[in-house]
C-alpha cells in the first residue's frame, strides 16, 4: 500500500477515511482527508498576454497625451516657455548683499542711451539674460507680471541682453510682449565689468539710494519676488 496519498498521479476529489489510507493511525485527529494530485501544472499563457496588453495601453495613453499637449500649444497665443512659466517653481533664493550699484550706460532697444544713475530714487531690478538661455525665457513672463503690478510704486525692471544680435532681441520682445526697458550689451559690459558674473540669468535689486540689496543667480519665480522685493519697494516712499 502506498501510504503517501499525495504521491498518486490522480486524485479522486473525494474525501476518504484516514484509517483506510494509513491504518497505522488508529485515532487520527482528522477523520476525513482529501486526496490531491501532484501533477505538475503546465505554464499558463495568460501572464504574457496581460503584460502585452498593458504595454499596448501605455503606448496608446502616451500617444494621446503627446498629441493633446501639441494641440493645446498650437492653439495658445503664448510660447511653450510662457505656458510653463506658471507651472514651474524655481528654487533660486536671492542672496542679501550690500554694495553700491556699478556705473552702467547702454543703448536700449529703441536706440536711446540710458544709465543706471538715471533711475536713482526708484527700485530697479537689473536682469542679465540672453535669448538662447532656457531659464531666462522661463522667468520673463513672471518678471513682466511683477513689473505690471509694481510699476506705479516706483519700481523698474531693466533687462540687459548679453550679446545677442539686435534682430533676435527685438523678435524676443515681440514674442514675449515685454514692456519694461531692454538694453543691448553686445560687448558684455554688464556681465564682465559692471556686475562681474558669468551666470545667466542673474538679477540684482537696487534700492532707491543706489545700493544693491538682493542678488539672484538663476531663474526667479513669483513666490521669491513677492517675498523679498515689495519690502524694498515700500522703503522711503
Amino acid at each position: 500500500m502506498n501510504i503517501n496519498p499525495i504521491a498518486d498521479i490522480y486524485c479522486s476529489n473525494k474525501y476518504h477515511r484516514f484509517y483506510d489510507i494509513y491504518p497505522v493511525f488508529n485515532n487520527p485527529i482528522f477523520e476525513r482527508v482529501y486526496l490531491t494530485s501532484m501533477i505538475e501544472s503546465k505554464p499558463r499563457k495568460i501572464l504574457p498576454m496581460l503584460l502585452l496588453g498593458l504595454g499596448f495601453l501605455l503606448i496608446v495613453a502616451s500617444t494621446f497625451y503627446i498629441l493633446r499637449e501639441n494641440s493645446l500649444q498650437s492653439r495658445s497665443p503664448y510660447s511653450p516657455f510662457q505656458q510653463r512659466a506658471g507651472q514651474t517653481d524655481f528654487s533660486t533664493v536671492p542672496v542679501q548683499v550690500n554694495f553700491s550699484a556699478p556705473e552702467l550706460s547702454l543703448t536700449d532697444s529703441h536706440g536711446v542711451t540710458h544709465s543706471l544713475a538715471d533711475y536713482r530714487g526708484q527700485v530697479v531690478l537689473v536682469n542679465l539674460w540672453a535669448t538662447w538661455c532656457p531659464p531666462c525665457k522661463e522667468e520673463m513672463p513672471t518678471l513682466q507680471t511683477f513689473y505690471n503690478k509694481h510699476v506705479n510704486q516706483g519700481f523698474m525692471i531693466v533687462a540687459v541682453n548679453d550679446g545677442d544680435p539686435t534682430s533676435d532681441v527685438l523678435q524676443f520682445l515681440k514674442d514675449y510682449q515685454l514692456t519694461f526697458p531692454v538694453w543691448l550689451d553686445p560687448t558684455y559690459i554688464a556681465t564682465q565689468q559692471a556686475f562681474k558674473t558669468v551666470n545667466l540669468p542673474s538679477s540684482f535689486v537696487i534700492d532707491r539710494n543706489g545700493i544693491v540689496r538682493l542678488m539672484w543667480v538663476g531663474g526667479i519665480n513669483r513666490r521669491m519676488l513677492d517675498k523679498y522685493v515689495p519690502s524694498i519697494i515700500m522703503e522711503n516712499q
